[in-house]
């Protein structure tokens, strides 16, 4: 498959230009345009609303002039390259590297199992675009690919597979403990969730850059699918199950832009994956389950799986003492009630660097939403028979229940902690249907502001 990032060209030989038209400046570049030329926009019903599209002919050379309502974002561009003809096109207009970006992520097509229904149009990219445009482009074409595989072929073994190709694109160390290994490392809770499978559970450990360097650490929730186990989920809630390895992709796509661009950290990647299937020997509510961190967790729901997995990766990451823990999941039901499915859920320890990545998220046009660490919810979470319960009994507060359950095995580890879709449901410029790697820009620019910069 080709790398998204093959759509931003360097040079091409007679590209179509492109110019953009803010809808508030409207009047003022038609009033400039010959009478010819503005009865031709007015034949198209062209007024530069976002997203528009008009041909005109200037100098002998076609010109696509496009509405833009003047925000700095992926929608700028992202319509552009499925709805221009095939072809290589050059921007009149200085942009930013969102918005090239914004391009790039509007190409995505997911091909796998049919062929894409045209070729997009291609972009020449100024000569100062940050590498980084490029990296992430592919980066994020790597989430979505992950996302949107069915769970037949992406199974934990196929997802391991993918991270070991991934350490050995970038010369990164990569372990795997697979089945009842993970017993022998004590992750009894995710040996649990994944034992009824057919295809073992498993945990990578990847690690990469210079030992000296800050430690950041990566995790992200593997449920390859979700059956719901033994309380299983009703068709309606299945249907979409494949992404709920979404936190994973998203983990794998950060690690992957973060090698990419070379950032000086010591990143050190955890992913544990297990599919919650249904078996004479799933684990089952009531059962309680010996975790890595010691804590003793009562099974109250099997379709609470998603934190059983965290919370053995958690305790692993906080034993290196790294300089940032960050875990992507589609964890609760309640987050999407909250802020919906195109906002991120944050909860961080940490309000420095909460409030940090939230300004890099306004400014990459990846959104996300500060939800409460609070604390009183606790006693939702104790047990008459364990230290913890794994899902609180309560309808109320689902989504910051399930993040204080994973604060327990966080320490005094910064620590941040996203529930998201990981899935778009709609058609949007730079942001089609299906998988998507929510909050991964944001942290990774909060990433680069912090350690990258001199």
């Amino acid at each position: 498959m080709p790398q998204l990032s093959d759509v931003l060209l360097d040079t091409a030989d007679n590209p179509t230009r492109i110019q953009l038209v803010k809808t508030e400046s409207f009047d003022a570049f038609s009033a400039q345009l010959s009478a010819t030329d503005r009865d031709w926009l007015a034949r198209q019903n062209f007024t530069a609303r976002s997203g528009q599209l008009a041909w005109l002919e200037q100098q002998g050379a076609p010109l696509a002039v496009i509405g833009w309502d003047g925000q700095d974002n992926l929608a700028t561009l992202g319509g552009l390259p499925l709805q221009l003809p095939e072809g290589d096109y050059q921007l009149l207009d200085t942009v930013s590297g969102l918005q090239l970006l914004g391009w790039a992520l509007g190409a995505y097509q997911y091909d796998r199992y049919k062929d894409a229904k045209r070729e997009p149009a291609r972009l020449v990219l100024p000569t100062e675009t940050s590498a980084n445009v490029r990296h992430a482009a592919d980066a994020i074409a790597l989430t979505r690919d992950l996302i949107n595989t069915p769970a037949a072929d992406m199974a934990p073994s196929h997802l391991s597979a993918e991270i070991v190709a991934l350490a050995e694109q970038f010369n990164a160390h990569c372990e795997l403990v697979v089945g009842d290994e993970l017993l022998d490392l004590g992750a009894g809770a995710i040996h649990a969730v994944g034992r009824a499978a057919d295809d073992p559970p498993c945990l990578a450990d990847l690690t990469w850059g210079d030992e000296s360097h800050p430690k950041v650490t990566l995790i992200g929730k593997g449920v390859t699918f979700d059956s719901g186990g033994l309380d299983i989920k009703p068709a309606s809630g299945m249907r979409l199950m494949k992404k709920d390895m979404g936190g994973a992709a998203i983990a794998v796509g950060l690690a992957n832009l973060i090698m990419a661009a070379g950032l000086p950290v010591r990143l050190r990647l955890l992913i544990p994956m297990a599919e919650n299937a249904i078996a004479g020997n799933a684990f089952r509510p009531g059962d309680v389950l010996a975790t890595h961190a010691g804590i003793t967790v009562e099974i109250d729901n099997t379709d609470a799986e998603g934190r059983l997995l965290l919370c053995d990766a958690l305790s692993i990451g906080k034993a290196d003492k790294p300089d940032l823990m960050v875990d992507f999941a589609t964890l609760t039901g309640s987050a999407r009630s909250a802020v919906g499915a195109e906002i991120a859920a944050m909860f961080s320890n940490s309000d420095e660097l909460a409030a940090a990545i939230s300004s890099q998220a306004e400014a990459t046009d990846d959104p996300v939403w500060r939800m409460p660490l609070h604390d009183d919810y606790r006693y939702m979470l104790d047990s008459n028979v364990a230290d913890l319960v794994n899902s609180a009994a309560s309808p109320y507060a689902g989504s910051v229940t399930a993040a204080l359950f994973l604060k327990e095995f966080v320490g005094d580890v910064p620590w941040v902690h996203f529930d998201i879709m990981a899935f778009n449901t709609r058609n949007r410029p730079g942001r089609p249907e299906g998988g998507e790697a929510m909050a991964l820009r944001a942290v990774f620019h909060y990433l680069e502001q912090r350690y990258a910069q001199p």
